[in-house]
């Protein structure tokens, strides 16, 4: 496999992260003395198109250069279409649930604090537990994307990357908090796109078709993968979306709706072209002749974009090096903010001096990398991430309905590990034993089996997840009112709950003041659990 020269590589890498150190720092430092509320979030700041590059930044990290390009090699041209409709489509739930959200908590900043205003302090305590663990596992596994990318690209020792990524990014968020976080991903969004168009010109350019190998491939051809990525793929990534607040964070900076609804739609297609392209690669590669290989040197699914760059001029090596480290920056900063925020939200309830939350910034880092370099097996955790979110967040938006005003915590929690369970069910019946169904939880075989287990998985959890709140639902109400009747009061666990009567619009300038405050960010009110 082609690779650019060692004094070319570095030159590279090195420069496109010392105008990122530069340009972040220098805008951090000029906001070094920023209140409590502009470090941790920027509500009602931004207009559709930075909050547009800003979404494209945040939903793409290099780890799309393995794996748009491998499923084209397992599902085809129907496997591109699903992966970059599932990829950026997802993103309009922010444009619509977003304003919902805000008006019902314009206090908060992260959909913890509304869940916790809504379901009370276990449920947010719960929510809070698998979204910092979703974004520390998202950090870990661009880190690991990025560190390979170099090395397939260049020959290069990743480690030294991943350090000088971290120390970088770390640098600039720590100094800088949410709104720097937010300037250098325009920078990089726009980069990227721009990059993007350049990388593709050189491929159509450069790359030479052997039409005869695109019908042999079966590639343009239907599959059964492909038609189960159509359920699987919407339902993993929307989910997971939701424990992101990085892309919380920038719901609730948007100025207007408006601006929102504009910003996210631009991203939407921005991001599902940018998907289809890279993951074209992957048939390009097949269609070149370059994938699968030679028997004696096989070529797997997951570097076909770079076996096929090692058909190409270095300088197009470079280009793709400069946007994989973009990619990964523009991701890893976001992740690292949105960490920051949410802990500091939901742990310390913004009331922790920022000395400590920058402090924690740089120490978070360490496990960060250490595990990064363990990254295969990272992947397999993802995918445990995105059956937790298909049996979670079903339930959770529930109460986004004030019909549904009964729902409570309670539910939400058990309806979540109920939906976890169910998948151990489906898996004991299906493959005929518990281990098989237990082993079906940690998705052993991955998303692209040849069964119908992950398919399974992936209805099992959501439908399971309902099914037990709804049970857990009654439990409560049952017991509840075997209480009330034994202590001779009202049964009132039915009644209409006060706030839904209260006016809980506020003003800009209150959600202003909020921000500034030593505790910006919390709900004046906390629901009940029970």
């Amino acid at each position: 496999m082609g690779q650019l020269s060692f004094q070319a590589s570095n030159a590279l890498i090195y420069l496109t992260y010392g105008i990122f150190l530069v340009i972040g720092t220098g805008v951090a430092w000029t906001l070094r003395n920023q209140s409590k509320g502009s470090y941790l979030s920027s509500n009602r700041t931004q207009t559709a198109f930075p909050l547009a590059l800003n979404f494209i930044a945040s939903a793409l990290g290099s780890g799309i250069l393995f794996s748009y390009p491998q499923l084209a090699t397992l599902a085809g041209v129907q496997g591109v279409i699903v992966y970059g409709l599932a990829s950026a489509i997802p993103l309009l739930i922010f444009a619509s649930l977003g304003p919902i959200i805000r008006r019902k908590c314009p206090e908060g900043f992260v959909l913890t604090e509304w869940t916790r205003q809504r379901y009370g302090i276990i449920a947010a305590l719960f929510l809070s537990f698998v979204t910092l663990v979703t974004l520390f596992l998202y950090m870990v596994a661009e880190l690991s994307a990025v560190g390979q990318v170099v090395s397939l690209l260049t020959g290069l020792d990743g480690l030294p990357v991943l350090i000088v990524e971290c120390l970088i990014t770390t640098i600039y968020t720590s100094l800088g908090g949410f709104k720097i976080s937010f300037f250098t991903d325009n920078i990089q969004g726009a980069m990227v796109v721009g990059l993007i168009i350049i990388a593709t010109i050189a491929v159509g350019v450069e790359t030479k078709i052997d039409t005869s190998l695109i019908e042999s491939s079966g590639l343009t051809k239907p599959s059964l993968l492909g038609w189960q990525l159509l359920y699987i793929l919407p339902v993993a990534i929307l989910t997971n979306d939701f424990f992101l607040s990085s892309f919380w964070l920038r719901t609730f900076a948007s100025k207007t709706d408006k601006d929102l609804w504009i910003g996210i739609s631009i991203a939407v297609v921005v991001i599902l072209i940018i998907a289809v392209l890279v993951g074209c690669t992957g048939l390009i590669a097949a269609w070149a002749g370059i994938w699968p290989g030679d028997p004696e040197n096989p070529v797997d699914g997951s570097v076909a974009f770079f076996a096929l760059l090692a058909q190409l001029p270095d300088w197009v090596i470079g280009v793709v090096l400069v946007m994989s480290v973009t990619l990964s920056t523009a991701a890893f900063d976001s992740l690292q903010s949105a960490m920051v925020s949410t802990a500091s939200n939901d742990l310390f309830r913004n009331r922790l001096n920022i000395w400590w939350i920058r402090g924690a910034v740089v120490l978070v880092m360490i496990p960060v990398v250490v595990i990064a370099i363990q990254a295969p097996s990272i992947l397999q955790i993802f995918l445990i991430s995105d059956l937790v979110s298909a049996a979670t967040i079903p339930v959770l938006v529930i109460g986004l309905s004030d019909a549904c005003y009964w729902w409570r915590g309670f539910e939400v929690v058990v309806g979540s590990l109920g939906g976890i369970f169910t998948v151990f069910l489906f898996g004991t019946v299906y493959y005929g034993t518990a281990l098989e169904g237990a082993q079906l939880i940690l998705l052993e075989q991955g998303l692209y089996g040849e069964d119908w287990g992950a398919f399974g998985a992936f209805v099992a959890a959501p439908v399971g997840g309902v099914l037990w709140g709804f049970a857990a639902l009654a439990l409560r109400l049952s017991v509840q009112w075997v209480l009330a009747k034994r202590a001779g009061r009202r049964f009132d666990a039915l009644d209409r709950p006060v706030y839904l009567a209260e006016d809980r619009t506020v003003s800009g300038d209150e959600i202003d003041a909020a921000s500034a405050s030593d505790a910006p960010g919390l709900s004046k009110t906390t629901g009940k659990f029970l």
